[in-house]
């Protein structure tokens, strides 16, 4: 249900107008959470299967209110928002990703409660490569703006992709680091994609745009409002690999996020400051509860694993292309095309878990591995060497 707008989206599915309508209405049941939603997805299909069941079908799974506002018609305003999405898909750039696309992103696969819907602008090449989320105050102090550009230049610089949330402070900071590098960055927004906050991004989100990739559950319209934003959070911390605090309060999003990130089995980072300073004890208490405390980007590469294949980060166009190290190497001969747990290769390969994890996200970083859901790995068509 994507919309081409360059080659690499040439093999888009067209946009199918009934198809579209039903994953809304599905997704705008009233009642119906995401989790039962999933459950009716795996039972019957397709939103249209789900749609079209009996009442006494959809009664073994579903209470019969909400089996019923299942199979009832849309009413005017929804009827106005499928409209309204059919025409802005039409717009190049914009996508419409279901749980059903092979492009949907694996790792928000990982939430107990993924989107069945995400409203994308911009390119999806970002959501095949590595990230990194970095986060931090929206009242950042100058220096704290300057670390998280800092960061996250390195990061793009090395071909990952910088994820942050379009706010004030931190994340405007980290998205303009990511946007100079190859890596690029994602923006996770607390939105609908047709609208901006705070408005005063809004040149930032049209070069988000046109160079990396907005990202929303949010219907189309939707404003501004708080709990969109810890919800947004989760996302941010799924789509990454390790999730970097810059400046945080110890009241803050960006420990949600940091939370979020850890409960999924990513990596936190915190950049330490000054014991006087607020916005460096929301870091502090990070560091106190087992975030690696990190003072530059190499920080962050040693502690994934990525030393040796990330020699030229900071110069112009480096790219992690580099050979994989020994211990990634070692992998090569235990990997195969069809998908395999890290247990499985630490028996093959006899290295200990934590050399096998270090090594799978070298190569993961280097392109010549793909996670996929359930922690299982795959080598890509290109040679390990």
């Amino acid at each position: 249900m994507r919309k081409s707008s360059s080659a690499t989206d040439a093999c888009a599915a067209a946009i199918d107008p009934d198809e579209v309508a039903a994953w809304l209405r599905l997704d705008a049941v009233p009642g119906l959470g995401r989790r039962t939603a999933r459950l009716l997805l795996d039972k019957f299909g397709l939103p249209q299967q789900v749609l079209a069941a009996g009442e006494a079908q959809l009664g073994r799974w579903l209470p019969a209110p909400v089996a019923s506002a299942v199979r009832a018609r849309p009413d005017t305003a929804l009827s106005a928002r499928i409209e309204h999405t059919v025409a802005w898909l039409r717009e190049p750039g914009h996508h419409l990703l279901t749980l059903a696309d092979p492009a949907y992103p694996h790792g928000l696969l990982d939430l107990s409660d993924p989107p069945l819907l995400l409203y994308a602008r911009g390119t999806l090449e970002r959501l095949r490569t590595p990230a990194l989320a970095v986060v931090g105050a929206r009242s950042a102090t100058v220096q704290g703006g300057h670390d998280a550009g800092m960061f996250a230049s390195a990061f793009s610089g090395a071909g990952i992709t910088v994820v942050s949330g379009l706010a004030l402070g931190i994340d405007a900071a980290a998205h303009a680091g990511g946007l100079s590098g190859p890596g690029g960055t994602i923006a996770v927004v607390g939105t609908g994609l047709d609208r901006c906050y705070p408005a005063c991004h809004r040149a930032l989100a049209q070069r988000i745009a046109a160079q990396g990739l907005l990202l929303s559950e949010l219907p189309l319209g939707t404003p501004a409002r708080g709990p969109h934003f810890p919800q947004r959070n989760r996302l941010i911390a799924a789509l990454a690999r390790g999730v970097l605090v810059v400046e945080a309060a110890l009241r803050s999003g960006s420990l949600i996020t940091a939370r979020l990130a850890a409960e999924l089995g990513r990596e936190v980072f915190a950049v330490p400051g000054s014991i006087h300073a607020p916005l460096a004890a929301g870091c502090h208490r990070l560091i106190q509860q087992g975030a690696k405390l990190v003072e530059c980007p190499q920080d962050v590469f040693d502690e994934l694993g990525l030393s040796e294949g990330l020699a030229g980060v900071g110069k112009p166009g480096a790219t992690v292309s580099a050979r994989p190290s020994e211990r990634a190497d070692a992998l090569g001969t235990a990997l195969a095309y069809d998908p395999v747990d890290p247990d499985t290769l630490c028996v093959r390969t006899g290295l200990p878990p934590e050399a096998v994890t270090a090594a799978l996200l070298e190569l993961e970083f280097a392109g010549a591995v793909e996670r996929m859901p359930g922690n299982l790995y795959r080598r890509l068509a290109r040679h390990l060497v």
